[in-house]
């Protein structure tokens, strides 16, 4: 059975206010919530009965057996898995120095909890520990982010910053990757092993503040040219091919070896 103040907690949590205030986010899903375990101290672990009998060795703060009506009220998911996990926001902290040689993403305004998430987990699956979100852009910690992540949020960083701040106080000492439709072709152009790369907002791009600070323009040239196609990708989408690109150089010098 589970508290009514602890139902009036889990469904606050679906809003920023109250997980900025208590420090707290919610996953749900067993390997989500497993995932997370990983990373993350986990503060209420709300299971029900079937579940819990699966999953005996389970550590958490609290755990709180549930009815299975229970969880289903308690649940945003439209086949709920039986468990949901009340999560303490990490207290992310960077060095400047300790980025310059490694490769980071920032986000500029990236407005759609999904498409955060999903660049999260594409960061995750390119080794990228590093991601840079400016003030407007989603929350990293919203439900629809969390799920995007499939659990890549327990291995990948996300820092919220001034962002205009944060790569000025990068400049000259890692390159500043961008893209923009006059950039340089990026299966052409040079690329370091280590940089910054923004990816703009998804109707506007990387915003001028931002771009008067990026020191490679780079295009993801569409096939073939000169033929009319979509307008552009999602950002998402664009996001993996870059990530692709940049360790794809890394990779064809391992293999060589």
């Amino acid at each position: 059975m589970i508290s009514r103040a602890k139902i009036k907690l889990i469904k606050s949590l679906e809003q920023k206010k109250y997980r900025d205030e208590t420090g707290l986010f919610i996953a749900e899903g067993t390997k989500l919530v497993l995932d997370l375990m990983t990373g993350f101290n986990c503060s209420i672990l709300v299971g029900t009965t079937g579940w819990l009998n699966e999953n005996r060795n389970i550590k958490a703060n609290e755990v709180v057996e549930v009815e299975i009506a229970e969880m289903n009220k308690l649940s945003n998911q439209k086949s709920p898995q039986g468990v949901l996990g009340v999560f303490v926001k990490p207290d992310n902290t960077f060095n400047t120095n300790d980025l310059k040689d490694k490769l980071s993403l920032a986000l500029d305004d990236i407005q759609d909890p999904g498409n955060l998430g999903t660049i999260i987990r594409i960061a995750d699956w390119f080794g990228i520990t590093d991601v840079f979100c400016s003030e407007h852009t989603a929350d990293a910690f919203n439900p629809k982010t969390v799920q995007a992540t499939m659990g890549a949020l327990a291995r990948v960083r996300v820092h919220n910053v001034n962002l205009a701040e944060f790569l000025q106080s990068m400049s000259g000492k890692t390159p500043i990757y961008g893209t923009f439709m006059d950039g340089e072709v990026i299966y052409a152009k040079p690329l370091t092993q280590h940089g910054i790369i923004v990816m703009g907002n998804e109707g506007n791009g990387i915003s001028p503040v931002i771009e008067q600070l990026v020191t490679d323009r780079l295009l993801i040239p569409n096939y073939p040219l000169g033929q009319p196609t979509s307008e552009s990708l999602n950002v998402g989408v664009a996001t993996a091919l870059v990530c692709s690109e940049f360790r794809r150089r890394i990779q064809s010098v391992v293999y060589i070896l």
